[in-house]
């Protein structure tokens, strides 16, 4: 029986990618103010500004590829049990093999309903514009989790994670909750390692492994490490 690696992945592991993270920029996302584009309020100020900055997420999106970060994992499905909880929105975890990746920010391929949040769609395509309605005749909006809003698949993550054999972190700060307490719920005897380029503040325990490296070469090194210790 395989054992099983759940692996919580952050904005790094997308960076390398081509697409932007705002983690580093002050609270701004390629010039604009996230409480602009990422909030319940400035979807009510401004819909429109809204949905095209996530069009343009999504143009973005389609023009990038997975990189070895994104196939090392999806690779080790041959000798583990792998569940990705991923923070990012876009698909690259999919498009790259993963078989079972739980998005706990939601979508950016997919748009869902003002009115009812599970009538749920596909957005073929990159554009999401004002008139793009669901069946109920309201206006759809990205399917992506907001800051102020529930998380609704964190439930889900917290249950993956109290079920870790392995517990592995790639390219995130941990600096946003509730995913980067996920981290904490991990049994103590569970192995933890930690791959980003500036290791966030992990606290002590045994068997944890800290990487200082980024996705895509790290991953190289978690590879090698898993399979010569915990096959």
């Amino acid at each position: 029986m395989k054992k099983k690696l759940v692996v919580l992945t952050g904005a790094g592991i997308s960076a390398e990618s081509g697409i932007a993270t705002f983690r580093d920029a002050d609270g701004l996302w390629e010039g604009y103010d996230v409480m602009e584009v990422a909030s319940p309020q400035g979807w009510r100020k401004n819909p429109e500004l809204v949905l095209e900055f996530y069009n343009q997420r999504r143009k973005n999106a389609h023009s990038v590829k997975p990189n070895p970060g994104h196939t090392i994992l999806a690779d080790l499905e041959k000798h583990f049990e792998v569940r990705i909880i991923t923070q990012n929105v876009d698909d690259l975890h999919e498009r790259a093999g993963s078989t079972n990746v739980l998005h706990l920010h939601g979508k950016l391929f997919e748009s869902r309903s003002t009115l009812d949040e599970k009538l749920v769609y596909p957005i073929e395509g990159w554009q999401l514009n004002k008139g793009h309605k669901c069946e109920r005749g309201s206006q759809l909006r990205p399917n992506i989790v907001w800051f102020g809003e529930p998380v609704p698949m964190m439930e889900k993550a917290m249950e993956e994670t109290l079920q870790a054999d392995i517990f592995l972190v790639v390219g995130t700060s941990l600096v946003v909750y509730p995913a980067a307490g996920l981290v904490d719920l991990v049994p103590e005897d569970v192995p933890v390692i930690v791959v980003d380029p500036k290791l966030p503040n992990v606290r002590k325990r045994p068997n944890l492994h800290l990487i200082e490296d980024k996705a895509s070469t790290g991953m190289e090194e978690v590879k090698k490490l898993l399979l010569e210790t915990y096959l």
